[in-house]
């Protein structure tokens, strides 16, 4: 009971994430003619293109992505993946039958782009900050992001080219106008994601006090491929010589490593830092 409670914390949040990212697609993004990047972007450029629904398109356009990164993510990430990727098109689906019902009249506006540029932004944003923060990901570039990143790429950077790639694609079918209030939308989007995820920086640092410390920096080697330090210690008070786990994680993999170490010892004491800058296997490569 208390394994599907655990798991209840974290898969109902990434419903919650993904609907309101679908709500912010359906509801300000398409009816404006705006992009998005990812995927979901090519999912919203065939939508403009052949009228294809963005529902369909984003699941089809990430099982294969699904089958190439089932190895690379772990089977528990790649599970939240799934979740949120199958969720986000259901949510899709659900709202495109709303608006063709006219149960829901989707927010136009043809005098005050920057209006809708804001609330799309916030709306997207907030959607996959509560994702991501969850240990989630709605599949698409994430997954390819994370296989390139490990052959010594950023994250960040591979993201961004795929990005600008789909948007500068879109200016076939949307006016620049259009293009410039669809940079707004993504600007906004990754600061309400930061702010969601409680840190601007790309890494958090955790050291990590607990009698088990050797199980602890195996599980985090082990599930999140991450290199761990064990630093002796002493305590002041009790004079009992310890081990400190200490290791630097990606912000999104924050709680899976509280998880992992609760899982092992409740009473672990754990203290996470924000990191300005990561040189190594893993983070930026110079």
């Amino acid at each position: 009971m208390n394994r599907i409670m655990s798991q209840a914390r974290i898969i109902l949040p990434i419903l919650v994430g993904t609907a309101v990212y679908a709500f912010g697609l359906q509801y300000f993004l398409l009816p404006n003619s705006l992009m998005e990047g990812g995927v979901t972007g090519i999912g919203v450029l065939l939508n403009y293109a052949a009228g294809w629904p963005l529902s369909i398109t984003t699941l089809v356009l990430n099982i294969p992505l699904f089958l190439l990164g089932w190895k690379a993510l772990g089977k528990r990430q790649m599970l939240y993946t799934i979740i949120g990727t199958v969720s986000l098109s259901l949510f899709l689906a659900l709202f495109e039958l709303f608006i063709r019902n006219q149960w829901i009249i989707p927010f136009h506006s043809s005098n005050d782009n920057m209006l809708i540029a804001l609330y799309a932004g916030a709306t997207l944003g907030a959607g996959l900050g509560i994702v991501f923060r969850f240990g989630g990901t709605t599949g698409g570039i994430d997954i390819i992001a994370r296989i390139l990143s490990r052959r010594g790429f950023s994250m960040g950077q591979i993201i961004l080219v795929f990005d600008a790639v789909i948007i500068g694609v879109s200016m076939i079918y949307i006016s620049l106008e259009k293009v410039l209030y669809t940079l707004v939308v993504v600007f906004i989007a990754s600061k309400i994601i930061d702010f969601i995820q409680d840190g601007a920086y790309s890494a958090k640092a955790a050291s990590i006090i607990s009698d088990h410390s050797k199980a602890i920096a195996d599980r985090i080697t082990v599930e999140l491929e991450r290199g761990v330090t064990l630093m002796p210690a002493k305590g002041a008070f009790s004079g009992q010589s310890k081990e400190i786990v200490y290791c630097v994680v990606g912000r999104y993999e924050t709680r899976r490593l509280k998880s992992i170490v609760r899982n092992i010892d409740p009473r672990a004491f754990i203290v996470i830092t924000d990191v300005h800058d990561v040189l190594g296997e893993g983070f930026k490569e110079e």
